[in-house]
């Protein structure tokens, strides 16, 4: 016998023990099926969990566990939690302190009973088994046991990982100021399951919203938590019966076949391709009441390699927002899309990335499906022997090593490779030479932060006016106005000058016209942008300060909470000591605080006298503009989907 038939038997045969070690993670002896306060890890309809596919796929199976989409959903343990649960008391939550505690290797909260209904009377103080985790990349949301069934609520409060704190849960989004909050309690089991989990069933008696959840049978469960390997490669039951045959599995090897028992989305053609992603980094919605009712008791009918839209209608506002469907849900709410998008159809909330790609000319227009953009031109769901980045690099975006910079751009583009500072207009070095800096800059939010838009187009002052969207130049040029950009644009780009500007886009920085009148979403983009160093080096830091500071009493929470982390980056305020979740007061007076600190150290490192920063020439304030813009602030309700 050969040594490679040898391993392959060897691996054969363990594979049965990781398979019977699928539900070792639950913290309790108790079989997973017979636990009845939580969703369960429960294997049907041809799936078998991730442990099956270890033996056999090692490599690909440790990347994908060092992987962010793995810890999407958890059972909650010692390990699994980032935060202490060691006799905590939280107070960043509505009403009385959060109390949480360790009992053995179980975790507890004692807090204000969120479904209280008492009409004004206090709500009484209840005591939940914490018992799943939501994400662990850069915030964890903790969910527990109600004791109605598996339906699941959520603490007030969730952990900030990188900032290693607690902030109420209202906090962590984009939400709007003076709304009352809401029962977060049913969440998981009707919203998060479906992609936060590997083939998710929400299992309500009666569809979500119709009755009292309370009064409802509820069944939730997965096939497993976390998003697994059979979210992208589809069941893997006959998979596994295929190949328990060792000489099936030698020949597939060592002629290096395909084998159509399990899909591979690398094979799959570029549209099919992304859509494997699309399934949960994408807006959608159900065609119908039974496609939905059907879901919620068999889990979303989509598999890799379908056709996406047989069972779900994709939200593009760009093509479908005449159609029937659109003004169906358009009826039903009157924000569906412009939570989401910018007027003109490009997304502007996160998780949504696969909207983006479908509306971008490299996916629409590509001549043939090798020269398409795909979600796999940039990212890999594994991480390859040849990249030499540690797990917790390459997990943090999952990008291959050539997107890391300009090559999977140039891939295609490869007469722009050649001529590349002649078409940039900046040094091959520099940040504005980076092909993504222009074409997919930071106009999404998402998660207390911006990311790149994911729809590729050209810097256009046009559609800045028209939507209120920043373009990649006046990202980085803070300190310019929008008639500069337009005008570098003609010159370099022939590209044709706005049918009309108002003075202020004329003559003042497009940020601070953005900081000053826009809406929340925007001033969140704004607000992240003065933290970059690209932008710092090409606008300068010491005007910043002042307007930064102005929005340390945002009414968003999210929007100081940026604004608090790039005033830190700014020299002088790198121990800036600022509570973004501080009283109003308290904000006030360190907004006054940051102002003078500034102008203390302005003497030191010059001051600007830039009419496009609102300043005089002797680097005093232009006041009366200033107050203009800020009456002018466009005070929307801004709610991201996130």
């Amino acid at each position: 016998m050969s040594k490679t038939l040898a391993v392959l038997i060897l691996a054969l045969a363990v594979g049965g023990v990781f398979a019977y070690g699928f539900f070792s993670d639950t913290p309790s002896l108790q079989p997973e099926r017979e636990v009845a306060s939580r969703p369960i890890q429960d294997p049907t309809n041809g799936y078998s969990s991730s442990d099956s596919c270890q033996a056999c796929h090692p490599g690909q199976f440790a990347s994908w566990h060092a992987s962010y989409h793995h810890t999407m959903t958890q059972l909650a343990t010692a390990e699994s939690i980032v935060a202490s649960f060691d006799g905590v008391q939280v107070n960043q939550v509505p009403g009385h302190p959060m109390r949480l505690e360790r009992r053995g290797q179980e975790l507890w909260a004692e807090l204000d009973d969120p479904d209280w209904n008492g009409d004004g009377a206090a709500p009484p103080r209840v005591t939940r088994q914490v018992v799943m985790t939501t994400g662990s990349h850069h915030q964890q949301i903790y969910w527990y046991a109600t004791g109605h069934g598996r339906l699941l609520g959520q603490l007030p409060a969730i952990r900030l990982v990188a900032d290693n704190r607690w902030i109420p849960r209202r906090s962590a989004v984009m939400h709007p100021p003076n709304i009352p909050l809401v029962s977060e309690s049913g969440s998981w089991n009707a919203v998060c399951v479906s992609c936060h989990t590997t083939q998710g069933k929400t299992a309500l008696s009666t569809p979500w919203g119709t009755e009292p959840l309370f009064s409802q049978r509820i069944d939730t469960s997965a096939t497993e938590f976390g998003v697994a390997c059979e979210s992208c490669h589809g069941p893997a039951s006959g998979h596994i019966r295929a190949n328990s045959s060792p000489a099936r599995r030698y020949a597939l090897h060592l002629m290096s076949r395909a084998d159509s028992t399990m899909v591979q989305p690398l094979r799959l053609d570029a549209r099919r391709s992304s859509e494997v992603c699309g399934q949960c980094h994408g807006l959608w919605e159900y065609y119908d009441e039974a496609a939905e009712r059907d879901a919620n008791v068999n889990g979303l009918p989509y598999r890799p390699g379908d056709v996406l839209t047989t069972t779900r209608f994709i939200v593009q506002p760009s093509t479908n927002s005449e159609t029937p469907m659109m003004k169906r849900l358009l009826s039903e709410d009157v924000n569906f899309v412009r939570d989401i998008f910018w007027s003109d159809g490009m997304v502007r909330a996160t998780g949504r990335e696969y909207n983006g790609l479908i509306d971008s000319p490299c996916y629409k227009n590509a001549k043939d499906d090798q020269h398409r953009l795909t979600c796999f031109s940039c990212h890999s769901m594994h991480r390859t022997p040849t990249d030499q980045r540690t797990d917790a690099a390459w997990a943090d975006d999952q990008l291959k090593p050539e997107a890391l910079g300009n090559g999977a751009c140039l891939t295609c583009h490869s007469a722009i490779a050649e001529r590349l500072t002649a078409h940039t207009h900046h040094g091959p070095e520099s940040s504005g030479s980076s092909c993504y800096n222009c074409h997919m800059p930071y106009t999404t939010y998402g998660l207390l932060k911006t990311i790149r838009s994911h729809q590729i187009s050209s810097p256009s002052v046009q559609a800045s006016l028209e939507t209120g969207r920043p373009n990649g130049c006046n990202l980085c040029h803070l300190d310019k106005t929008h008639q500069w950009t337009a005008d570098y644009l003609q010159r370099w780009y022939n590209t044709p000058q706005p049918a009309s500007m108002s003075e202020d886009d004329r003559t003042a920085s497009a940020a601070l016209v953005a900081l000053l009148k826009g809406d929340a979403g925007q001033r969140a983009i704004i607000a992240q942008a003065f933290g970059s160093p690209d932008a710092q080096r090409a606008s300068g830091t010491n005007w910043m300060a002042p307007y930064v500071s102005l929005l340390l009493n945002d009414s968003y929470d999210a929007v100081r909470y940026i604004a608090a982390r790039s005033l830190k980056t700014l020299p002088g305020f790198e121990n800036f000591a600022f509570d973004f979740v501080g009283s109003e007061n308290e904000r006030a007076g360190n907004q006054r605080r940051a102002l003078g600190m500034w102008r203390d150290l302005r003497d030191r490192q010059g001051r600007r006298g830039d009419p496009a920063l609102l300043f005089n020439a002797d680097g005093s304030f232009i006041a009366d503009r200033i107050d203009r813009l800020s009456n002018q602030r466009n005070n929307r309700r801004v709610f991201y989907r996130e």
